[in-house]
Protein backbone atom coordinates (compact mmCIF):
# COMPACT_ATOMS: atom_id res chain seq x y z
CA UNK A 1 0.00 0.00 0.00
CA UNK A 2 2.35 2.63 0.82
CA UNK A 3 4.65 1.43 -2.82
CA UNK A 4 1.36 2.25 -4.32
CA UNK A 5 1.24 5.50 -2.80
CA UNK A 6 4.88 6.76 -3.00
CA UNK A 7 4.82 5.25 -7.11
CA UNK A 8 1.46 7.76 -7.34
CA UNK A 9 3.28 10.71 -5.47
CA UNK A 10 6.35 10.45 -7.09
CA UNK A 11 4.99 10.45 -11.11
CA UNK A 12 2.22 13.45 -9.34
CA UNK A 13 5.54 15.52 -8.20
CA UNK A 14 6.97 14.59 -11.68
CA UNK A 15 3.77 15.74 -13.57
CA UNK A 16 3.80 19.15 -11.33
CA UNK A 17 7.86 19.71 -11.82
CA UNK A 18 7.30 18.82 -15.45
CA UNK A 19 4.18 21.44 -16.13
CA UNK A 20 6.55 24.15 -14.17
CA UNK A 21 9.93 23.74 -16.16
CA UNK A 22 9.17 21.98 -19.41
CA UNK A 23 6.56 23.18 -21.71
CA UNK A 24 3.47 20.91 -22.94
CA UNK A 25 5.16 21.26 -26.47
CA UNK A 26 9.13 20.16 -25.50
CA UNK A 27 7.57 17.28 -23.48
CA UNK A 28 5.42 16.41 -26.27
CA UNK A 29 8.44 16.04 -27.99
CA UNK A 30 10.32 14.21 -25.56
CA UNK A 31 7.54 11.90 -25.17
CA UNK A 32 7.80 10.85 -29.25
CA UNK A 33 11.10 10.08 -28.94
CA UNK A 34 10.43 7.76 -26.28
CA UNK A 35 7.40 6.33 -27.71
CA UNK A 36 9.26 5.88 -31.41
CA UNK A 37 11.76 3.41 -29.01
CA UNK A 38 9.25 1.33 -27.16
CA UNK A 39 7.77 0.82 -30.81
CA UNK A 40 10.34 -0.16 -32.22
CA UNK A 41 11.08 -3.00 -29.67
CA UNK A 42 7.35 -3.80 -30.01
CA UNK A 43 7.69 -4.40 -33.98
CA UNK A 44 11.19 -5.93 -33.00
CA UNK A 45 9.61 -8.24 -30.35
CA UNK A 46 6.98 -9.08 -32.80
CA UNK A 47 9.15 -10.17 -35.45
CA UNK A 48 10.99 -12.15 -33.44
CA UNK A 49 8.19 -14.41 -31.76
CA UNK A 50 6.59 -15.15 -35.71
CA UNK A 51 10.11 -16.20 -36.66
CA UNK A 52 10.95 -18.39 -33.80
CA UNK A 53 7.57 -19.92 -34.09
CA UNK A 54 8.12 -20.16 -37.53
CA UNK A 55 11.62 -22.04 -37.36
CA UNK A 56 10.43 -24.77 -34.90
CA UNK A 57 7.65 -25.38 -37.13
CA UNK A 58 9.87 -25.64 -40.40
CA UNK A 59 11.00 -29.34 -40.21
CA UNK A 60 7.88 -30.83 -40.03
CA UNK A 61 5.99 -28.67 -43.00
CA UNK A 62 9.36 -29.50 -44.76
CA UNK A 63 8.68 -33.64 -44.21
CA UNK A 64 4.84 -33.59 -45.48
CA UNK A 65 2.71 -31.15 -47.21
CA UNK A 66 -0.43 -32.36 -45.27
CA UNK A 67 0.98 -30.02 -42.43
CA UNK A 68 -0.34 -26.81 -44.16
CA UNK A 69 -3.62 -28.68 -43.29
CA UNK A 70 -3.45 -28.53 -39.77
CA UNK A 71 -0.74 -26.03 -38.79
CA UNK A 72 -2.91 -22.88 -39.61
CA UNK A 73 -5.95 -23.93 -37.79
CA UNK A 74 -4.07 -25.07 -34.12
CA UNK A 75 -2.14 -21.56 -34.71
CA UNK A 76 -6.08 -19.75 -34.68
CA UNK A 77 -7.46 -22.03 -32.31
CA UNK A 78 -4.69 -21.24 -30.19
CA UNK A 79 -5.13 -17.60 -30.67
CA UNK A 80 -8.95 -18.20 -29.88
CA UNK A 81 -8.01 -19.39 -26.77
CA UNK A 82 -5.65 -16.84 -25.52
CA UNK A 83 -7.90 -13.79 -26.21
CA UNK A 84 -10.98 -15.46 -24.87
CA UNK A 85 -9.29 -16.57 -21.62
CA UNK A 86 -6.68 -14.02 -21.10
CA UNK A 87 -7.29 -10.96 -23.40
CA UNK A 88 -11.48 -10.85 -23.06
CA UNK A 89 -11.59 -8.44 -25.36
CA UNK A 90 -12.25 -7.67 -29.24
CA UNK A 91 -9.25 -6.98 -30.83
CA UNK A 92 -9.63 -7.75 -34.60
CA UNK A 93 -9.74 -4.52 -37.37
CA UNK A 94 -6.70 -2.78 -35.50
CA UNK A 95 -6.43 0.13 -37.70
CA UNK A 96 -10.00 0.05 -38.17
CA UNK A 97 -10.30 0.72 -34.07
CA UNK A 98 -7.15 3.17 -34.16
CA UNK A 99 -9.27 5.15 -36.86
CA UNK A 100 -12.18 4.98 -34.14
CA UNK A 101 -10.44 6.03 -31.50
CA UNK A 102 -9.46 8.72 -32.95
CA UNK A 103 -12.26 9.95 -34.89
CA UNK A 104 -14.26 10.08 -31.84
CA UNK A 105 -12.11 12.37 -30.06
CA UNK A 106 -11.26 10.10 -27.38
CA UNK A 107 -7.70 8.83 -28.65
CA UNK A 108 -7.81 6.45 -25.53
CA UNK A 109 -6.86 2.80 -26.63
CA UNK A 110 -6.75 -0.17 -23.59
CA UNK A 111 -3.57 -0.89 -22.09
CA UNK A 112 -3.92 -4.05 -22.76
CA UNK A 113 -3.31 -3.66 -26.48
CA UNK A 114 0.31 -2.56 -26.47
CA UNK A 115 0.42 -6.41 -25.66
CA UNK A 116 -2.11 -8.18 -26.75
CA UNK A 117 -2.50 -8.10 -30.30
CA UNK A 118 1.34 -8.45 -30.44
CA UNK A 119 1.40 -11.83 -29.06
CA UNK A 120 -1.73 -12.81 -30.64
CA UNK A 121 -0.90 -12.29 -33.91
CA UNK A 122 2.75 -13.81 -33.53
CA UNK A 123 0.62 -17.00 -32.98
CA UNK A 124 -1.67 -16.66 -35.67
CA UNK A 125 0.85 -15.75 -38.57
CA UNK A 126 3.68 -18.35 -36.58
CA UNK A 127 1.34 -20.64 -37.47
CA UNK A 128 0.78 -19.94 -41.01
CA UNK A 129 -2.26 -17.90 -40.88
CA UNK A 130 -2.71 -16.05 -44.09
CA UNK A 131 -2.86 -12.97 -42.52
CA UNK A 132 0.26 -9.98 -41.51
CA UNK A 133 1.52 -8.49 -38.66
CA UNK A 134 1.25 -5.00 -39.70
CA UNK A 135 -2.09 -3.81 -38.51
CA UNK A 136 -1.65 -5.53 -35.30
CA UNK A 137 1.79 -3.77 -34.55
CA UNK A 138 -0.35 -0.63 -35.62
CA UNK A 139 -2.62 -0.97 -32.84
CA UNK A 140 -0.09 -1.67 -30.17
CA UNK A 141 1.92 1.62 -31.37
CA UNK A 142 -1.18 3.39 -31.07
CA UNK A 143 -1.95 1.88 -27.71
CA UNK A 144 1.61 2.82 -26.53
CA UNK A 145 0.97 6.41 -27.67
CA UNK A 146 -1.74 6.54 -26.18
CA UNK A 147 -1.56 5.02 -22.84
CA UNK A 148 1.99 7.27 -22.55
CA UNK A 149 -0.24 10.47 -22.95
CA UNK A 150 -2.77 9.26 -20.69
CA UNK A 151 -0.19 8.48 -18.08
CA UNK A 152 1.30 11.98 -17.73
CA UNK A 153 -2.35 13.53 -17.75
CA UNK A 154 -1.78 15.44 -21.15
CA UNK A 155 -5.07 16.88 -23.07
CA UNK A 156 -7.03 15.28 -25.45
CA UNK A 157 -5.20 17.21 -28.46
CA UNK A 158 -1.74 15.85 -27.39
CA UNK A 159 -3.30 12.51 -26.54
CA UNK A 160 -4.69 11.78 -29.90
CA UNK A 161 -0.82 13.61 -31.66
CA UNK A 162 0.72 10.65 -29.50
CA UNK A 163 -1.69 8.33 -31.08
CA UNK A 164 -0.60 8.95 -34.50
CA UNK A 165 3.29 9.19 -33.38
CA UNK A 166 2.70 5.21 -31.68
CA UNK A 167 1.26 4.15 -35.62
CA UNK A 168 3.91 6.19 -37.65
CA UNK A 169 6.70 4.46 -35.46
CA UNK A 170 5.15 1.21 -35.60
CA UNK A 171 5.15 1.61 -39.70
CA UNK A 172 8.44 2.55 -39.42
CA UNK A 173 9.53 0.13 -37.14
CA UNK A 174 8.19 -2.85 -38.32
CA UNK A 175 9.53 -1.43 -42.38
CA UNK A 176 12.28 0.17 -41.32
CA UNK A 177 10.40 3.14 -43.40
CA UNK A 178 10.39 6.50 -41.57
CA UNK A 179 8.43 8.42 -44.31
CA UNK A 180 5.70 5.90 -44.95
CA UNK A 181 5.13 5.77 -41.16
CA UNK A 182 4.46 9.66 -41.32
CA UNK A 183 2.59 9.26 -44.36
CA UNK A 184 0.29 7.12 -43.16
CA UNK A 185 -0.48 8.22 -40.32
CA UNK A 186 -2.12 11.47 -42.27
CA UNK A 187 -3.34 9.28 -44.94
CA UNK A 188 -5.09 6.23 -43.68
CA UNK A 189 -5.68 7.66 -39.97
CA UNK A 190 -6.49 11.03 -41.25
CA UNK A 191 -4.38 12.69 -38.83
CA UNK A 192 -3.67 16.89 -40.45
CA UNK A 193 -0.47 17.22 -40.61
CA UNK A 194 0.16 21.03 -38.79
CA UNK A 195 3.78 22.80 -38.23
CA UNK A 196 2.84 21.28 -34.36
CA UNK A 197 2.65 17.98 -35.74
CA UNK A 198 4.52 17.11 -38.37
CA UNK A 199 8.06 17.39 -35.90
CA UNK A 200 6.83 14.79 -33.23
CA UNK A 201 5.66 12.21 -36.33
CA UNK A 202 9.09 12.92 -37.65
CA UNK A 203 10.39 12.28 -34.20
CA UNK A 204 9.03 9.23 -33.46
CA UNK A 205 9.17 7.83 -37.31
CA UNK A 206 12.73 8.31 -37.25
CA UNK A 207 13.62 7.10 -33.95
CA UNK A 208 11.38 4.05 -34.54
CA UNK A 209 13.27 2.94 -38.37
CA UNK A 210 16.75 3.60 -36.41
CA UNK A 211 16.29 1.70 -33.67
CA UNK A 212 14.99 -0.91 -36.20
CA UNK A 213 18.64 -0.68 -38.00
CA UNK A 214 20.25 -1.06 -34.67
CA UNK A 215 18.45 -4.36 -34.04
CA UNK A 216 18.25 -6.01 -37.45
CA UNK A 217 20.55 -4.24 -39.74
CA UNK A 218 20.67 -2.12 -42.47
CA UNK A 219 19.60 -3.95 -45.19
CA UNK A 220 15.88 -3.46 -46.72
CA UNK A 221 13.31 -5.38 -46.08
CA UNK A 222 13.18 -6.87 -49.34
CA UNK A 223 16.39 -7.43 -51.23
CA UNK A 224 16.25 -6.05 -54.54
CA UNK A 225 18.87 -5.18 -57.68
CA UNK A 226 17.31 -2.45 -60.40
CA UNK A 227 19.24 -4.10 -63.18
CA UNK A 228 16.47 -2.34 -65.67
CA UNK A 229 16.01 0.98 -65.41
CA UNK A 230 12.58 2.67 -66.01
CA UNK A 231 11.93 3.80 -69.70
CA UNK A 232 9.33 6.20 -70.71
CA UNK A 233 8.17 3.65 -73.76
CA UNK A 234 7.14 1.90 -70.44
CA UNK A 235 4.39 4.39 -69.66
CA UNK A 236 1.29 3.25 -71.13
CA UNK A 237 1.81 -0.49 -69.66
CA UNK A 238 2.64 1.40 -66.29
CA UNK A 239 -0.88 3.25 -66.56
CA UNK A 240 -2.70 -0.08 -67.57
CA UNK A 241 -1.22 -2.03 -64.59
CA UNK A 242 -2.38 0.91 -62.82
CA UNK A 243 -5.71 0.34 -63.64
CA UNK A 244 -5.52 -3.22 -63.36
CA UNK A 245 -4.44 -2.72 -59.48
CA UNK A 246 -7.65 -0.51 -59.00
CA UNK A 247 -9.85 -3.53 -60.12
CA UNK A 248 -7.69 -6.59 -58.31
CA UNK A 249 -8.16 -3.65 -54.99
CA UNK A 250 -11.92 -3.53 -55.73
CA UNK A 251 -11.99 -7.01 -55.90
CA UNK A 252 -9.93 -7.58 -52.74
CA UNK A 253 -12.07 -4.97 -51.31
CA UNK A 254 -15.37 -6.65 -52.44
CA UNK A 255 -14.73 -9.73 -51.25
CA UNK A 256 -13.48 -9.41 -48.20
CA UNK A 257 -16.03 -7.33 -46.80
CA UNK A 258 -19.01 -10.08 -48.45
CA UNK A 259 -16.97 -13.17 -47.29
CA UNK A 260 -16.71 -12.06 -44.19
CA UNK A 261 -19.97 -10.31 -43.29
CA UNK A 262 -21.28 -13.91 -44.58
CA UNK A 263 -18.86 -15.80 -41.81
CA UNK A 264 -20.01 -13.85 -39.36
CA UNK A 265 -23.41 -14.12 -39.63
CA UNK A 266 -22.69 -17.85 -38.16
CA UNK A 267 -23.40 -16.83 -34.55
CA UNK A 268 -22.12 -20.21 -33.19
CA UNK A 269 -18.06 -20.35 -32.76
CA UNK A 270 -17.66 -23.85 -33.52
CA UNK A 271 -19.44 -23.48 -37.22
CA UNK A 272 -17.84 -20.30 -38.10
CA UNK A 273 -14.47 -21.72 -36.92
CA UNK A 274 -14.92 -25.25 -38.98
CA UNK A 275 -16.35 -23.27 -42.40
CA UNK A 276 -13.03 -20.52 -42.43
CA UNK A 277 -10.33 -23.29 -41.53
CA UNK A 278 -11.65 -25.87 -44.14
CA UNK A 279 -11.28 -22.59 -46.45
CA UNK A 280 -8.01 -21.97 -45.08
CA UNK A 281 -6.60 -24.68 -44.94
CA UNK A 282 -7.72 -25.93 -48.04
CA UNK A 283 -6.54 -22.95 -49.78
CA UNK A 284 -2.59 -23.16 -47.93
CA UNK A 285 -2.64 -26.80 -49.07
CA UNK A 286 -3.37 -26.05 -53.07
CA UNK A 287 -1.45 -23.13 -52.85
CA UNK A 288 1.61 -23.01 -50.19
CA UNK A 289 2.61 -19.34 -50.77
CA UNK A 290 -0.20 -18.41 -49.18
CA UNK A 291 1.16 -20.00 -45.67
CA UNK A 292 2.04 -16.91 -43.46
CA UNK A 293 2.79 -13.38 -44.60
CA UNK A 294 4.32 -14.75 -48.08
CA UNK A 295 6.82 -12.42 -48.32
CA UNK A 296 9.26 -15.16 -49.07
CA UNK A 297 7.59 -15.51 -52.40
CA UNK A 298 7.95 -11.89 -53.21
CA UNK A 299 11.24 -11.94 -52.36
CA UNK A 300 11.41 -15.13 -55.37
CA UNK A 301 10.27 -12.91 -57.42
CA UNK A 302 12.17 -10.06 -57.23
CA UNK A 303 15.27 -12.46 -57.12
CA UNK A 304 13.67 -14.08 -61.04
CA UNK A 305 13.42 -17.07 -59.15
CA UNK A 306 10.21 -17.85 -60.83
CA UNK A 307 10.10 -21.96 -60.67
CA UNK A 308 10.50 -22.03 -56.84
CA UNK A 309 7.09 -20.52 -56.38
CA UNK A 310 5.56 -24.22 -56.55
CA UNK A 311 7.59 -25.61 -54.61
CA UNK A 312 6.46 -27.89 -51.75
CA UNK A 313 2.87 -27.70 -53.58
CA UNK A 314 0.80 -30.24 -55.64
CA UNK A 315 1.75 -28.92 -58.94
CA UNK A 316 5.58 -29.30 -58.01
CA UNK A 317 5.90 -32.45 -60.63
CA UNK A 318 5.19 -29.39 -63.67
CA UNK A 319 8.29 -28.22 -63.09
CA UNK A 320 8.88 -24.57 -64.57
CA UNK A 321 6.09 -24.67 -66.94
CA UNK A 322 5.43 -21.19 -68.12
CA UNK A 323 1.64 -21.90 -67.89
CA UNK A 324 1.53 -23.79 -64.72
CA UNK A 325 3.83 -20.70 -63.32
CA UNK A 326 1.25 -18.65 -64.74
CA UNK A 327 -1.83 -20.17 -63.71
CA UNK A 328 -0.68 -20.77 -60.24
CA UNK A 329 0.40 -17.56 -59.36
CA UNK A 330 -3.04 -16.05 -60.70
CA UNK A 331 -5.27 -18.21 -58.75
CA UNK A 332 -2.84 -18.04 -56.00
CA UNK A 333 -3.30 -14.58 -56.35
CA UNK A 334 -7.02 -14.41 -56.53
CA UNK A 335 -7.78 -17.33 -53.65
CA UNK A 336 -5.37 -14.95 -51.00
CA UNK A 337 -8.18 -12.65 -50.06
CA UNK A 338 -10.21 -15.76 -49.08
CA UNK A 339 -7.36 -17.37 -46.96
CA UNK A 340 -7.15 -14.10 -45.30
CA UNK A 341 -10.56 -13.21 -43.88
CA UNK A 342 -10.87 -17.22 -43.16
CA UNK A 343 -7.62 -16.75 -40.78
CA UNK A 344 -9.14 -13.36 -38.91
CA UNK A 345 -12.87 -14.32 -39.17
CA UNK A 346 -11.94 -18.07 -37.47
CA UNK A 347 -10.21 -16.38 -34.57
CA UNK A 348 -6.99 -15.68 -35.96
CA UNK A 349 -5.51 -11.89 -35.23
CA UNK A 350 -3.77 -10.28 -38.20
CA UNK A 351 -4.38 -7.35 -40.57
CA UNK A 352 -4.65 -6.56 -44.29
CA UNK A 353 -1.32 -4.85 -44.94
CA UNK A 354 0.80 -8.13 -45.83
CA UNK A 355 -2.04 -9.80 -47.97
CA UNK A 356 -2.54 -6.35 -50.19
CA UNK A 357 1.34 -6.90 -50.61
CA UNK A 358 1.00 -9.79 -51.65
CA UNK A 359 -1.46 -9.77 -54.05
CA UNK A 360 -0.16 -5.71 -55.72
CA UNK A 361 3.54 -8.00 -55.88
CA UNK A 362 1.79 -11.21 -57.38
CA UNK A 363 -0.83 -9.02 -59.84
CA UNK A 364 2.45 -7.29 -61.02
CA UNK A 365 4.35 -10.32 -61.91
CA UNK A 366 1.63 -11.75 -63.57
CA UNK A 367 0.52 -8.49 -65.49
CA UNK A 368 4.03 -7.99 -67.03
CA UNK A 369 4.76 -11.95 -67.23
CA UNK A 370 1.59 -12.54 -69.73
CA UNK A 371 2.40 -9.70 -71.76
CA UNK A 372 5.90 -10.23 -72.33
CA UNK A 373 4.99 -13.69 -73.86
CA UNK A 374 2.79 -11.96 -76.46
CA UNK A 375 5.29 -11.64 -79.55
CA UNK A 376 3.78 -7.96 -80.77
CA UNK A 377 4.26 -6.35 -77.07
CA UNK A 378 8.07 -4.79 -78.51
CA UNK A 379 8.08 -3.36 -75.03
CA UNK A 380 10.19 -5.81 -72.49
CA UNK A 381 8.45 -5.58 -69.01
CA UNK A 382 10.90 -5.97 -66.25
CA UNK A 383 8.74 -8.54 -63.65
CA UNK A 384 10.96 -7.61 -60.91
CA UNK A 385 9.74 -4.14 -61.74
CA UNK A 386 6.40 -4.64 -61.97
CA UNK A 387 6.31 -6.55 -58.93
CA UNK A 388 7.20 -3.24 -57.04
CA UNK A 389 4.96 -1.45 -58.96
CA UNK A 390 2.07 -4.07 -58.27
CA UNK A 391 2.64 -3.85 -54.62
CA UNK A 392 2.49 0.24 -54.41
CA UNK A 393 -0.54 -0.32 -57.00
CA UNK A 394 -2.52 -2.41 -54.59
CA UNK A 395 -1.78 -0.85 -51.34
CA UNK A 396 -2.75 2.50 -52.79
CA UNK A 397 -5.66 0.91 -53.87
CA UNK A 398 -7.08 -1.16 -50.91
CA UNK A 399 -6.12 1.44 -48.35
CA UNK A 400 -6.74 4.95 -50.78
CA UNK A 401 -3.31 5.55 -50.08
CA UNK A 402 -1.41 6.64 -53.24
CA UNK A 403 1.51 8.31 -51.01
CA UNK A 404 1.80 5.52 -48.47
CA UNK A 405 1.88 2.69 -51.06
CA UNK A 406 4.69 4.91 -53.23
CA UNK A 407 6.89 5.86 -50.30
CA UNK A 408 6.51 2.33 -48.45
CA UNK A 409 7.63 0.08 -51.25
CA UNK A 410 10.42 2.32 -52.53
CA UNK A 411 11.79 2.08 -48.97
CA UNK A 412 11.24 -1.26 -48.30
CA UNK A 413 12.91 -2.34 -51.33
CA UNK A 414 15.38 0.78 -51.83
CA UNK A 415 14.03 0.83 -55.02
CA UNK A 416 13.92 4.88 -55.23
CA UNK A 417 15.06 4.68 -58.62
CA UNK A 418 11.46 3.69 -59.66
CA UNK A 419 9.74 6.39 -57.66
CA UNK A 420 8.22 7.56 -61.06
CA UNK A 421 6.45 4.83 -62.33
CA UNK A 422 5.39 3.43 -58.48
CA UNK A 423 3.98 7.29 -58.24
CA UNK A 424 1.86 6.46 -61.90
CA UNK A 425 0.55 3.33 -60.40
CA UNK A 426 -0.29 4.00 -56.88
CA UNK A 427 -2.47 6.85 -58.83
CA UNK A 428 -3.81 5.09 -61.71
CA UNK A 429 -4.57 2.36 -58.90
CA UNK A 430 -6.12 4.82 -56.46
CA UNK A 431 -8.16 6.69 -58.96
CA UNK A 432 -10.03 3.44 -60.36
CA UNK A 433 -11.00 2.27 -57.31
CA UNK A 434 -12.43 5.68 -55.71
CA UNK A 435 -15.01 5.56 -58.88
CA UNK A 436 -16.58 2.11 -57.14
CA UNK A 437 -15.55 2.82 -53.30
CA UNK A 438 -15.33 6.44 -52.28
CA UNK A 439 -13.59 4.67 -48.40
CA UNK A 440 -11.21 2.29 -47.77
CA UNK A 441 -10.85 -0.71 -46.36
CA UNK A 442 -10.02 0.61 -43.05
CA UNK A 443 -12.59 3.52 -43.31
CA UNK A 444 -16.10 2.13 -44.37
CA UNK A 445 -17.46 0.73 -41.22
CA UNK A 446 -17.00 3.58 -39.52
CA UNK A 447 -18.15 6.02 -42.52
CA UNK A 448 -21.12 3.54 -42.47
CA UNK A 449 -21.51 4.35 -38.65
CA UNK A 450 -21.18 8.17 -39.72
CA UNK A 451 -18.09 8.02 -36.86
CA UNK A 452 -15.57 8.65 -39.63
CA UNK A 453 -13.45 11.62 -39.21
CA UNK A 454 -12.30 13.18 -42.42
CA UNK A 455 -9.80 16.42 -43.58
CA UNK A 456 -12.66 18.05 -43.78
CA UNK A 457 -12.48 20.53 -40.65
CA UNK A 458 -16.47 20.82 -40.79
CA UNK A 459 -17.30 16.92 -41.31
CA UNK A 460 -14.21 15.98 -38.76
CA UNK A 461 -16.03 18.63 -35.75
CA UNK A 462 -19.42 16.87 -36.70
CA UNK A 463 -18.36 13.40 -36.47
CA UNK A 464 -16.51 13.40 -33.07
CA UNK A 465 -19.66 15.34 -31.88
CA UNK A 466 -22.14 13.20 -30.22
CA UNK A 467 -26.29 13.94 -29.17
CA UNK A 468 -24.52 13.58 -25.51
CA UNK A 469 -22.66 16.71 -26.50
CA UNK A 470 -25.55 18.87 -27.20
CA UNK A 471 -28.67 17.38 -25.54
CA UNK A 472 -30.85 20.02 -22.78
CA UNK A 473 -33.00 18.27 -20.34
CA UNK A 474 -34.18 21.49 -18.39
CA UNK A 475 -37.35 21.63 -20.04
CA UNK A 476 -40.42 21.45 -18.09
CA UNK A 477 -42.41 18.58 -19.41
CA UNK A 478 -46.32 18.96 -19.13
CA UNK A 479 -49.36 16.27 -19.55
CA UNK A 480 -51.88 17.09 -22.13
CA UNK A 481 -54.51 16.30 -19.80
CA UNK A 482 -53.57 19.13 -17.79
CA UNK A 483 -55.33 22.26 -18.01
CA UNK A 484 -54.47 26.04 -19.12
CA UNK A 485 -53.84 26.95 -15.38
CA UNK A 486 -52.33 24.14 -14.67
CA UNK A 487 -49.59 24.67 -17.31
CA UNK A 488 -49.66 28.69 -16.51
CA UNK A 489 -48.12 27.38 -13.40
CA UNK A 490 -45.67 25.30 -14.67
CA UNK A 491 -45.03 28.31 -17.20
CA UNK A 492 -44.62 30.66 -14.04
CA UNK A 493 -41.27 28.67 -12.90
CA UNK A 494 -39.96 27.59 -15.90
CA UNK A 495 -36.49 28.85 -17.45
CA UNK A 496 -37.72 28.06 -21.00
CA UNK A 497 -40.19 28.67 -23.69
CA UNK A 498 -40.97 25.31 -24.82
CA UNK A 499 -42.57 23.16 -23.05
CA UNK A 500 -42.57 19.04 -24.47
CA UNK A 501 -45.87 17.53 -24.32
CA UNK A 502 -45.72 13.76 -22.99
CA UNK A 503 -47.91 10.70 -22.26
CA UNK A 504 -47.90 10.65 -18.16
CA UNK A 505 -46.90 6.63 -18.15
CA UNK A 506 -44.49 6.20 -21.19
CA UNK A 507 -43.06 10.04 -21.08
CA UNK A 508 -43.68 9.37 -24.80
CA UNK A 509 -43.37 12.70 -26.83
CA UNK A 510 -46.70 14.17 -28.02
CA UNK A 511 -46.14 17.48 -29.04
CA UNK A 512 -45.03 20.61 -27.78
CA UNK A 513 -46.70 24.29 -26.12
CA UNK A 514 -44.54 27.42 -26.84
CA UNK A 515 -44.95 30.16 -24.83
CA UNK A 516 -45.93 32.77 -28.16
CA UNK A 517 -48.44 29.81 -28.84
CA UNK A 518 -50.49 30.73 -25.42
CA UNK A 519 -49.18 34.18 -25.19
CA UNK A 520 -52.97 35.44 -25.80
CA UNK A 521 -54.75 33.25 -23.32
CA UNK A 522 -52.38 32.68 -20.71
CA UNK A 523 -53.89 36.24 -18.70
CA UNK A 524 -57.08 35.32 -18.81
CA UNK A 525 -58.52 33.21 -16.14
CA UNK A 526 -61.68 32.69 -17.21
CA UNK A 527 -60.03 30.12 -20.11
CA UNK A 528 -58.22 28.52 -17.38
CA UNK A 529 -60.10 25.34 -17.05
CA UNK A 530 -62.03 25.54 -20.36
CA UNK A 531 -59.17 24.99 -22.29
CA UNK A 532 -56.50 21.90 -22.33
CA UNK A 533 -53.05 21.09 -23.14
CA UNK A 534 -54.30 18.42 -25.90
CA UNK A 535 -56.11 21.20 -27.58
CA UNK A 536 -53.47 23.91 -27.46
CA UNK A 537 -50.21 21.63 -28.11
CA UNK A 538 -48.86 21.21 -31.59
CA UNK A 539 -46.31 19.07 -33.47
CA UNK A 540 -42.66 19.69 -33.24
CA UNK A 541 -40.95 20.57 -36.97
CA UNK A 542 -38.83 17.55 -36.75
CA UNK A 543 -37.58 14.59 -34.19
CA UNK A 544 -34.09 14.17 -33.20
CA UNK A 545 -33.69 10.64 -32.97
CA UNK A 546 -31.49 10.05 -30.27
CA UNK A 547 -28.93 7.35 -32.61
CA UNK A 548 -29.00 9.98 -35.20
CA UNK A 549 -25.13 11.32 -36.46
CA UNK A 550 -24.73 15.22 -35.66
CA UNK A 551 -24.61 15.46 -39.81
CA UNK A 552 -28.39 14.34 -40.31
CA UNK A 553 -29.08 16.41 -37.54
CA UNK A 554 -27.70 19.63 -38.67
CA UNK A 555 -29.63 18.47 -42.07
CA UNK A 556 -33.04 18.55 -40.04
CA UNK A 557 -32.06 21.97 -38.57
CA UNK A 558 -31.61 23.24 -42.20
CA UNK A 559 -34.39 22.05 -43.74
CA UNK A 560 -36.90 22.99 -40.83
CA UNK A 561 -35.18 26.15 -40.06
CA UNK A 562 -36.17 25.64 -36.44
CA UNK A 563 -33.99 26.92 -33.25
CA UNK A 564 -34.75 24.26 -31.16
CA UNK A 565 -36.05 20.53 -32.03
CA UNK A 566 -36.84 17.44 -29.29
CA UNK A 567 -35.29 14.08 -29.03
CA UNK A 568 -36.44 10.91 -28.96
CA UNK A 569 -35.55 7.43 -28.55
CA UNK A 570 -36.35 5.10 -31.09
CA UNK A 571 -39.83 4.45 -29.58
CA UNK A 572 -40.69 7.95 -29.42
CA UNK A 573 -39.93 8.82 -25.08
CA UNK A 574 -38.96 12.08 -24.80
CA UNK A 575 -35.00 12.69 -23.60
CA UNK A 576 -34.98 16.70 -24.23
CA UNK A 577 -34.07 19.69 -26.82
CA UNK A 578 -31.19 20.32 -28.80
CA UNK A 579 -30.93 24.03 -29.97
CA UNK A 580 -28.49 25.23 -32.56
CA UNK A 581 -26.76 27.76 -29.71
CA UNK A 582 -25.76 24.60 -27.92
CA UNK A 583 -24.57 23.07 -31.65
CA UNK A 584 -22.68 26.64 -32.29
CA UNK A 585 -20.71 26.63 -29.14
CA UNK A 586 -19.79 23.18 -28.53
CA UNK A 587 -18.75 23.62 -32.42
CA UNK A 588 -15.76 26.00 -31.21
CA UNK A 589 -14.99 23.70 -28.37
CA UNK A 590 -14.34 20.54 -30.45
CA UNK A 591 -12.50 22.91 -33.29
CA UNK A 592 -10.23 24.50 -30.77
CA UNK A 593 -9.49 20.73 -30.02
CA UNK A 594 -8.67 19.75 -33.62
CA UNK A 595 -7.04 22.66 -34.54
CA UNK A 596 -3.61 22.54 -32.75
CA UNK A 597 -1.83 25.82 -32.57
CA UNK A 598 0.48 26.42 -35.41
Amino acid sequence: MTTTTTRISLLQRFILWREAHISERIFVLILSFIIGILTALAAFALKQLIGTIQHLLMPAIRQANVWYLILPPIGVLLTAGVVKLFIRDDISHGVTKVLGAMSQRKSRIKPHNTWSSLLASSITIGFGGSVGAESPIVMTGAAIGSNTGRLFKLEQRQLMLLVGCGAAGAIAGIFKAPIAGLVFVVEVLLLDLTLSSVLPLLISSVTSATMAYLLTGQQAMFSFYQSDPFTAERIPYVILLGIACGFTSLYFSKVMFALESWLKRRSNFLKRYGISMLILSVAIFLFPPLFGEGYNTLSDLMAGQYSSVTDNSIFDSFGSNYWVIFAFLLCTMLVKVFASVATNSGGGCGGLFAPSLFVGGLCGFVFAYALNFFPFIEVYLPQKNFVLMGMAGVMAGVMHAPLTGTFLIAELTGGYNLLLPLMLVAICSYGTIRIFMPHSIYSLRLAQQGKLMTHSKDQAVLTVMSIDNVIETDFDKVYPDMTLGELVQVVGRAKRNLFPVVERETDKLLGVVSLDDIRNIMFRPELYDRYKVDRIMVSPPARIQSDMHMDHIMHLFDETKAWNLPVVTPEGQYLGYVSKSKIFNTYREVLNVLSPDE
